[in-house]
């Protein structure tokens, strides 16, 4: 999207909102001046404070109900609901077998498949493992309350890769809750079948939730099913103690259809690489995992929560290796196959009192996770047939895992003044085993620790009832994951435990204001200076190694807006400017057999993967039993490698969508039809950064429609 473009749309949007918002602003000062009054507090839970609202805390945090957020759609990917908050970019890699691509503020952008920088949780129980790895695959649209959404600072308190958090809640179950089954049908073949169950009594309550997910895929060679499973049960045992037991399955079957070079693009956006086709590339996800969150409140102020976990995932994916590169007695094969157990405990203690006569909140915790992996590859050949298992080329056993300790403080120490400070200690250790010696293939066992301690201190300033000012600064730590570690930039055998965990200083400065009608405006201007910054070393025959660079800079400004236009419309504006560069010299490998990074890097470039803008704007229109929506999505263009060798242009979307609301004596129907890419535009919807084939882009689909229906039981 160039610049004149975002602008424009940026520009009519607030013109839109303008008016409404300074002059509801002017009247509730009139009305402040005679009835002051305290707004409705919200609790999220992302903040782990309990008695007070985001708010009145100095973070940047949004929370997405989920009932508003999928009504109109098929319910089945994260990126969908993820789309109208600022400084996050959530792209659906029409990819099934890659999984969605998340960064914040420019964390994770790196990320070729899968997860990192960003922690994510389900119904409290980590979906990230130790070393920061994480996968949305799990996350329960279906059964969803809500999803909760932190960024900046105060993300550090969560521990190793903390760039941002994202955490989904399933909703309670309650006496009288609905039962629903949707339905919905869109291009490409691909339907979503979904119910969930809801109820129960005072004392106890029920959510379980399954779906199906069946696509063709909008490329060729993209199809992919996915089944999942996601339970929830609530037990109030009376004297403020409650249990909650979560449990959930996700069975995914996906081929890749991998990303394409700028020419295949201009070619055939729908078309894969032959490499696809001659491998089959696929990857296969099995996981299920359980846990339990145990509250229990001693007298009024006092509350001990402690949560236990455990799972397991199974991943087989087959590669387009060619045979020549798995030549070298070094190469561990095209078939990955990965067979994990993980599993933890949380406990925290939590009080609510005062300090020096004024309202005081703290928390004192720890936890610890570990993650155990059993690694193994193989070749992706038998003879002359490809794309099946072959020789055994690597097998090692891998744990991780960490201890920290934790500690949090919100006090309100003036009367429109307030002081939120924390402190994480972590420390992460690696360890593998290998099983896999051979005389060409040496002992690659090792071990490698790290340590860090994360402060977070902020401070809110409320001028009016609705209006917070606040500051916040902290520190915060990424290690390398286990597939970062995986392999050595100069080609030799072993681990890269020479690689260091990347610290970044946080700043961030904002205002959060909102109104008794319901409109609000946040802005926030924020810096993370990163010290060791991890990036690719080299790409060769299939395979990334990293390095740590030096030093690299995210900074920016964040601006979100709600605003009620009358009776019936409701608008939604995002907007994200971001810079992200690194600050120092380095150098890459280019090229086959490279084990020296030569090529130079100049201070100043950009951080590939991250785009300098971005927008969201949403109109909501609600008459009766009918509804519509039309939104924009625009993104600017970014750099796909370290050397900016190519780019990916920017894009705007328009989609639209309707909905009208039956009334039965049984039940509720809600139909339904959303057009996605309304004008039919060309645009590459995520980026494979740093591959190694050139095959950097992954084109978003044209225009296409989904159409659908929602059933819900009177009981």
């Amino acid at each position: 999207m160039s610049r004149v473009a975002s602008r424009t749309v940026l520009a009519m949007a607030i013109a839109a909102a303008g008016a409404p918002v300074w002059a509801q602003a002017a009247a509730d000062d009139a009305d402040l001046a005679t009835a002051p009054r305290t707004l409705e507090r919200v609790r999220v839970d992302a903040t782990r404070l309990r008695g007070v609202s985001d708010f009145d805390t100095p973070a940047s945090v949004d929370a997405i109900r989920l009932d508003d957020a999928a009504s109109n759609r098929a319910g089945t990917v994260a990126s969908e609901p993820l789309a109208g908050v600022p400084g996050l970019l959530a792209r659906d890699r029409q990819n099934h077998a890659q999984d969605t691509q998340l960064s914040i503020r420019g964390f994770g952008a790196r990320s070729t498949f899968g997860v990192r920088g960003v922690r994510l949780f389900a119904d409290g129980i980590p979906a990230s493992m130790p070393d920061g790895q994480g996968q949305l695959s799990h996350f329960s649209l279906v059964g969803g309350d809500r999803i909760e959404i932190m960024r900046g600072p105060f993300s550090a308190l969560y521990g190793n890769s903390s760039g941002g958090v994202v955490q989904i809640w399933s909703a309670d179950g309650a006496p009288g809750d609905d039962w629903r089954f949707k339905v919905s049908e869109g291009r490409d073949r691909t339907t979503s079948l979904s119910t969930q169950l809801r109820g129960g009594t005072q004392a106890a309550g029920y959510n379980l939730a399954l779906s199906r997910f069946d696509t063709d895929g909008w490329r060729d060679h993209s199809a992919a099913r996915r089944d999942s499973a996601n339970a929830r049960l609530r037990f109030d045992l009376g004297d403020r103690r409650r249990l909650d037991l979560v449990a959930n399955h996700v069975d995914v079957d996906a081929l890749d259809p991998l990303g394409l070079t700028a020419a295949q693009v201009r070619e055939t956006p729908r078309q894969v690489a032959a490499v696809a086709r001659q491998f089959d590339t696929r990857k296969t996800v099995r996981q299920t995992q359980a846990g339990a969150v145990y509250e229990h409140g001693l007298g009024a102020a006092h509350t001990l929560r402690a949560m236990a976990y455990g799972g397991e995932r199974a991943v087989v994916q087959i590669l387009p290796i060619p045979a020549a590169a798995q030549a070298n007695p070094l190469n561990s094969g095209g078939v990955i196959d990965l067979d994990n157990r993980y599993g933890g405990l949380d406990l925290r203690w939590s009080w609510e009192g005062a300090l020096a006569g004024r309202p005081l909140e703290a928390t004192v915790g720890a936890n610890a996770d570990r993650q155990r992996q059993h690694r193994q590859g193989f070749e992706n050949f038998v003879g002359d047939t490809l794309g099946v298992r072959g020789r055994l080329r690597r097998d090692e056993r891998n744990t991780v895992e960490n201890i920290d300790q934790f500690a949090q403080v919100y006090w309100t120490f003036a009367p429109r003044w307030s002081l939120l400070a924390g402190v994480r200690h972590s420390e992460v250790e690696f360890v593998s085993r290998d099983a896999y010696v051979t005389a060409t293939n040496p002992d690659d066992s090792g071990r490698i620790a790290f340590r860090q301690t994360s402060p977070v201190v902020g401070v809110t300033f409320a001028p009016r009832d609705d209006l917070r000012v606040y500051a916040s600064a902290g520190r915060g730590f990424e290690t390398p994951t286990f597939n970062e570690l995986g392999y050595r930039a100069d080609g030799g055998a072993g681990l890269a435990f020479d690689l260091a965990p990347a610290v970044s200083d946080n700043l961030e400065v904002g205002a959060k204001w909102q109104a008794r009608s319901g409109a609000s405006l946040n802005v926030a201007l924020f810096r993370a200076d990163t010290d060791d910054e991890l990036a690719v070393a080299r790409n060769v025959g299939g395979r990334s190694s990293f390095q740590n660079i030096g030093r690299a800079r995210r900074q920016g400004t964040e601006l979100s807006l709600r605003q009620p236009l009358g009776d019936a419309f409701d608008l939604s504006v995002a907007a994200t400017w971001l810079d992200a560069t690194f600050r120092d010299d380095y150098r890459v490998c280019t090229g086959a057999g490279c084990t020296v990074p030569a090529t130079p890097v100049a201070a100043g470039a950009r951080i590939p993967g991250v785009p300098a803008r971005q927008l969201f704007a949403r109109l909501d229109w609600r008459d009766g039993p009918w509804s519509a929506a039309i939104e924009g999505v625009g993104v600017g263009d970014v750099v796909v490698d370290d050397l900016a060798t190519a780019r990916a242009a920017g894009y705007a979307l328009l989609h639209l969508e309707g909905a009208r609301h039956w009334r039965f004596a049984a039940g509720d129907l809600r139909t339904f039809v959303r057009v996605h890419n309304l004008l039919d535009h060309a645009y590459i919807g995520s980026v494979i950064v740093n591959e190694g084939n050139g095959r950097f882009f992954e084109p978003g689909p044209g225009r296409g429609v989904l159409v659908g229906a929602q059933w819900t039981w009177d009981r």
